[in-house]
């Protein structure tokens, strides 16, 4: 007589992270990059206004000085901005400080952590996904709660706990 083998323990079904617990992470996420945020903007910031006269047109090169530096503060924030979320969510963690506090991480579609690559992509797509903000609301209509950015990237963000 033949033993059947073992029937092996099947893994439990992902549990996804829907809208409200994905937007407070991401408000976590906003605390914490509002400090280096802030900090960018109070060095840019206080040279530009060091530019302007009371009363006073501020001339060709000042105006210029002016606009290269508001496009130099931007790039700073935006920089940080997606450094923060590729390397955070491509880590072994797998997941921003917002997202660890919530017990919540992003993997692809086979349950795995992602690459750099992806987690680009995901980033990227955040920009579509901002448009009208409907991308975002799909999290809270779609069978895996994905927003358009993990439609796009091939992500599921999951409950850890």
């Amino acid at each position: 007589m033949a033993t059947a083998a073992p029937a092996r323990p099947q893994a439990a079904p992902a549990q996804y992270a829907g809208f409200w617990i994905r937007v407070i992470a991401y408000i976590i996420d906003a605390a914490i990059l509002g400090i280096p945020t802030f900090i960018i903007f109070a060095v840019f910031g206080g040279g530009m206004a060091a530019m302007v006269r009371p009363n006073q047109d501020p001339s060709p090169a000042a105006a210029a000085a002016i606009v290269g530096t508001m496009g130099t503060m931007l790039l700073a924030v935006y920089a940080i901005y997606f450094c923060y979320f590729i390397f955070m969510e491509s880590s072994a963690k797998q997941a921003t400080l917002g997202k660890m506090v919530l017990g919540l991480k992003v993997i692809d579609a086979n349950g795995q952590r992602i690459s750099v690559g992806r987690s680009v992509g995901r980033t990227f797509s955040k920009l579509l996904s901002g448009i009208l903000c409907i991308g975002y609301i799909m999290v809270g209509v779609t069978e895996k709660k994905q927003g358009l950015h993990d439609m796009i990237a091939g992500t599921l963000v999951v409950r850890t706990k």
